[in-house]
């Protein structure tokens, strides 16, 4: 495993480059040894300006070009399941965020380090806890803290997509749906009312529930509304008095956050709905030239994001931005988490072919 202090060899190719960066653990909230690390790799960089925010590296080129397009990848990672260090299997990289995401950090920092005179001005983000509340993404605070470091005309965001362009993303949305009812001694029910049976019919109509399928940009986007959690029992003789299931719905981009909070409350009409978390959705934007251009140098095809990455961040920026990155993301989050070492070579090719 590589030591804190380590330097990062920007001059690997990308797959071993990507082994160095998951062998530093930064777990969310745990970036700042790598965020230093990084730090220090571009600051060698003559044809690069770098800044730090927390932990939080920003890197850019200044050649007066016409166009500046911005790649961005978190440093963090899910908590580490028993799979660090890094091993290689054949073609396939294993460890704790091979695809989620440092195979597109290390992909931005190979950019970075060997186009000194792209066609187009760029600027790197590497930003922290991504993976954890929305309250503490570091992009979010350099939106909100240093926004003139964001801007480009373009953005890809270097999240796992399995060498695909992935447009836009789904908004997230969850709520608590709370019951109550009467606390009892169990062995006289009747004198109670059990909270936890009222959830059934909260229950009923997610099951019940069919969700949309929407056609945007020629890209066809899945909604879906699913019970993720129940919280309810005082103990083993006592009726319960509250239960709360909790609630989450991943919808298309062509609602906003309060179109989706409005349809969540219809869905839930009668009971008493909390939100306790919204993130929105953003849209592909495949029609604006600096995309299409994006689509003709990596394969000419896209497909509609599931989940909410940080383009929504982008979009509220005003800036176009797609997801692209060589990671696959049915792996992300998972004990067995890899990528494929001619994926991370793919991607960078098509990159800097399209830069250069």
């Amino acid at each position: 495993m590589s030591s804190p202090n380590q330097p990062l060899d920007l001059t690997l190719d990308g797959g071993a480059l990507t082994a160095q960066l998951v062998d530093f653990p930064s777990v969310s909230g745990d970036e700042q040894a790598l965020a230093d690390a990084v730090e220090a790799a571009l600051r060698d960089l003559p044809h690069l300006t770098v800044d730090r925010h927390g932990n939080n590296v920003v890197a850019r080129t200044n050649l007066g070009r016409a166009e500046r397009v911005l790649l961005a990848g978190h440093l963090d990672t899910v908590p580490i399941a028993d799979n660090l260090p890094s091993h290689v299997e054949g073609d396939l990289l294993y460890g704790c965020g091979t695809s989620d995401m440092k195979s597109g950090v290390a992909v931005q920092l190979r950019l970075a380090a060997t186009l000194p005179e792209p066609n187009r001005d760029l600027t790197f983000v590497f930003y922290d806890c991504e993976e954890i509340e929305a309250s503490r993404n570091g992009l979010g605070h350099l939106a909100a803290e240093h926004p003139d470091w964001l801007v480009a005309d373009f953005a890809v965001l270097m999240e796992p997509s399995g060498a695909v362009v992935e447009g836009g993303c789904q908004g997230t949305l969850r709520v608590q749906v709370r019951l109550t009812g009467v606390r009892a001694h169990a062995a006289r029910s009747w004198l109670g009312d059990n909270a936890i049976h009222h959830a059934a019919e909260v229950l009923g109509r997610l099951a019940a529930y069919r969700p949309r399928r929407v056609d945007i940009d020629g890209l066809e986007y899945r909604e879906g509304l699913n019970a993720v959690r129940i919280d309810g029992g005082v103990a083993g003789n006592v009726i319960p008095d509250e239960c709360v299931v909790t609630v989450n719905f991943r919808y298309a981009p062509d609602r906003d956050e309060a179109a989706a909070e409005a349809h969540v409350r219809e869905v839930f009409a009668g009971f008493d709905v909390t939100v306790t978390d919204s993130a929105p959705a953003a849209l592909p934007g495949l029609g604006q030239p600096a995309a299409q251009a994006f689509l003709a140098a990596t394969g000419g095809t896209a497909r509609a994001k599931f989940g909410w990455t940080d383009v929504a961040r982008f979009s509220a920026l005003g800036v176009p931005a797609v997801n692209y990155g060589p990671g696959d993301p049915n792996l992300a989050h998972k004990r067995e988490e890899h990528c494929s070492l001619s994926a991370i070579a793919e991607v960078e090719t098509r990159l800097r072919d399209w830069l250069a």
